[in-house]
């Protein structure tokens, strides 16, 4: 529980995108600016945070959860282009680091998706997402986001 509450308060973060992930051929990335605000939840034991894409013209929410009896975190992404709720991703921390996986579909296709947090101090934090076409056999990391903190939440 609390693994979450570093994303509390309001962030500037770096995004680069694969634009074809799970394709052949060189790899094309896309970088772009967006603003984050992340609260706690349930003393702790939840997490939401909204991010803006500016340039994109969108915005995105994730809702994290902490399952008391299991102790895994169920992480859940949903954005403004289809106000659609995606299957969650469950894992947990070791250390600074938060691997949570999770079965989805890219395009049609069944996929594999791995999301990694990195906490990198008080100001700092990185999520990386994976995905995987053949169940988990080889990986494609198709989006990383650096967080730079900006402001605290209001308590």
């Amino acid at each position: 529980m609390n693994d979450f509450d570093f994303l509390t308060g309001t962030w500037d973060v770096a995004n680069r995108r694969l634009t074809t992930p799970l394709t052949p051929g060189p790899a094309t990335w896309a970088e772009f600016p967006a603003t984050a605000a992340g609260h706690s939840l349930f003393g702790g034991a939840g997490n939401i945070d909204e991010i803006t894409f500016p340039t994109l013209g969108h915005q995105g929410a994730t809702l994290r959860l902490f399952d008391r009896e299991t102790e895994l975190w169920s992480l859940y992404w949903s954005d403004s282009r289809n106000g659609r709720l995606f299957p969650p991703v469950t894992g947990r921390f070791t250390g600074d680091r938060g691997d949570f996986h999770g079965n989805d579909t890219h395009e049609g296709r069944p996929v594999r998706v791995h999301f990694v947090w990195h906490r990198l101090g008080p100001d700092a934090a990185r999520w990386e997402q994976e995905f995987s076409a053949d169940g988990g056999a080889s990986w494609q990391l198709n989006w990383t986001m650096d967080f730079t903190r900006t402001g605290r939440a209001a308590a």
